[in-house]
């Protein structure tokens, strides 16, 4: 009679909402959306959480009904893809200007799949990409994404979650953003190229025999690998920044 109660209908919606809730964030979110995660670990994990967060799980509030509880998985999904939109764009700043830095540095050539997410992009952007996970790692952001999780139960039921024009306005404004800040990291090493090569046309309008691909390309990578380690700090800390607004902003779910 016990386990009548326990297996109830009403109870396997809920495990089943909670764990595509679960599902959705590991799919979407930096971290745990890392492609050399394999599918069965992340599903693992969803399921195991699941099995946690159970007995914080709200009392459930739709219809069970198939209709309903597709429209409600729907919602979960959309709810831990909404998550990893947000903080992708606050994550793809670094990407971005690595991007800019290597077109700069001339190794927009010298690119390598990257593991974060499974396309090839530039080798400084993925260097940048490696050392900001390893960042995101020291601020607790998987334990971030947990606790957020486990307060969205209290104020978001399952199958209630609503894109609403907040989000839209935020995606807009994080896309602006994005550039904005991607810019503003990669200039020191922009100007100091710029620079660079006013400096090597005056030398080869005025000396001829330099050869700009032997002398000049070599102390351009140089001066922009001293600028790159000498703002590295900088660079992370403004990552920092831009996560903790970005989990500042998911409080609109609520």
């Amino acid at each position: 009679m016990q386990w009548a109660v326990v297996f109830n209908e009403t109870n396997i919606v809920g495990f089943i909402l909670l764990f595509f809730r679960f599902a959705a964030l590991f799919l979407a979110t930096p971290i745990f959306s890392h492609k050399n995660i394999p599918m069965n670990i992340k599903a693992t994990m969803a399921f195991f959480f699941t099995i946690v967060f159970y007995s914080s799980m709200p009392p459930l509030t739709i219809s069970i009904d198939i209709p309903t509880i597709i429209l409600a998985i729907l919602s979960e999904l959309f709810f831990g893809m909404s998550i990893g939109i947000v903080l992708l764009l606050a994550y793809n700043v670094i990407t971005f200007a690595g991007g800019q830095i290597s077109f700069m540095m001339g190794f927009s050539m010298a690119s390598a799949i990257d593991p974060q997410s499974g396309i090839s992009m530039p080798i400084i952007s993925q260097f940048l990409s490696l050392l900001a996970l390893m960042v995101l790692l020291a601020l607790d952001l998987h334990h971030w994404m947990l606790l957020f999780i486990d307060a969205s139960l209290k104020t978001i039921p399952l199958g209630g979650f609503l894109m609403t024009k907040d989000f839209f306005h935020y995606i807009i404004h994080a896309t602006s953003n994005m550039f904005l800040v991607g810019f503003m990291i990669a200039f020191p090493i922009t100007a100091l190229s710029w620079l660079a090569d006013v400096i090597f046309g005056m030398l080869m309008k005025t000396m001829p025999q330099f050869n700009l691909l032997v002398i000049g390309f070599p102390i351009k990578i140089m001066v922009a690998f001293a600028v790159l380690i000498a703002t590295i700090t900088a660079t992370m800390l403004i990552l920092k920044g831009q996560m903790l607004e970005a989990f500042n902003t998911l409080e609109m779910f609520f």
